[in-house]
């Protein structure tokens, strides 16, 4: 703070650099590693509280602080605290509301979307989806709008509504064709570019490929081989998820040598990570491995799963 006890744009920019240091480490790590976040909430609260913030610095203050929730909201759900994170993204709303930040409030819906979606509340999800997308559009983020979009097609496909989950993931190709016009991204959707994008139509044909027809695991993995090859080790969270999604669509094909190479590769990988979401997404290939027990190589890849999901929460 200045010495006149103002609070200044250097002030500002400090907490700013340090939120963007615990979203990397949290996109590298999981969600157990970026607790350092709740001391930078307090700090920002009590300047808002006492502080004296020109006008023009209120609002980005007080988004910088509703995104911060939003990225404690995503750790928190991250380790598998789902209350906890439903109780920091409905902070963030508030907050980004009273910011009037359009953008940053559909951000913070698509994520209470995945944490719907996450624990199998479809109709959840597309209902924080849906208001994302609204919120989207008056923000004018084409980005915004592409995220909301694809997420609504996984939605749907979880659903099994096959036609609607196929149109939604054709409108979030659409938009994402004019990717290159899109402005600088906002730090909360930054992640989200040609990678990202291949990862999710890929979650979307692994879902169909479940819900609808095995037949989209050919795809699927295709979409998926793509993602794996763009995510570097500063988004190794990801990187696992998709390879997790990768085994199982080759072993729905019957492909166990192929499905366990994939599933022990993200099985190391998910074993230095802070996060149960990866225990929770080998559910379906453990259950595909459980099926092909014979095979000694399956039974083995089945057996580290099964220790590794009945650890305790980080």
């Amino acid at each position: 703070m200045t010495t006149t006890g103002r609070i200044g744009i250097a002030e500002v920019e400090r907490f700013e650099n340090a939120v963007d240091v615990l979203r990397a480490l949290d996109y590298r790590q999981g969600g157990a590693f970026s607790h350092d976040a709740v001391r930078v909430v307090r700090s920002v609260s009590l300047l808002l509280d006492w502080g004296a913030i020109p006008g023009g610095l209120r609002s980005r203050l007080l988004t910088m602080l509703a995104d911060l929730h939003n990225l404690l909201g995503w750790t928190e759900f991250d380790i598998g605290r789902r209350v906890a994170a439903r109780l920091r993204f409905d902070r963030a709303l508030g907050l980004a509301a009273a910011a009037g930040n359009d953008g940053l409030m559909a951000n913070i819906c698509y994520r209470l979307g995945r944490l719907a979606l996450h624990h199998d509340d479809v109709e959840g999800g597309l209902n924080h989806l849906r208001h994302g997308q609204a919120a989207a559009h008056r923000s004018g983020s084409l980005r915004a709008q592409a995220i909301l979009t694809i997420n609504e097609a996984w939605a749907l496909a979880k659903a099994g509504d096959e036609r609607a989950a196929l149109g939604s993931l054709a409108r979030a190709e659409c938009q994402f064709e004019h990717a290159d016009d899109w402005a600088t991204a906002r730090p909360w959707e930054a992640f989200f570019g040609t990678t990202d994008m291949a990862a999710m139509r890929g979650t979307v044909l692994t879902e169909l490929a479940g819900t609808v027809a095995s037949r989209y695991s050919e795809e699927a993995i295709a979409r998926l081989r793509d993602a794996v090859d763009g995510y570097g080790a500063e988004m190794s969270r990801s990187l696992a998820l998709t390879l997790i999604m990768l085994a199982q669509n080759h072993a729905l094909q019957g492909d166990f040598d192929e499905a366990v190479h994939t599933g022990t590769r993200a099985m190391d990988l998910a074993r230095g990570l802070g996060s149960t979401r990866t225990k929770d997404r080998l559910a379906p290939l453990a259950a595909l491995l459980r099926e092909h027990a014979d095979d000694p190589a399956s039974r083995d890849l089945l057996a580290r799963i099964d220790s590794y999901r009945a650890e305790p929460a980080p």
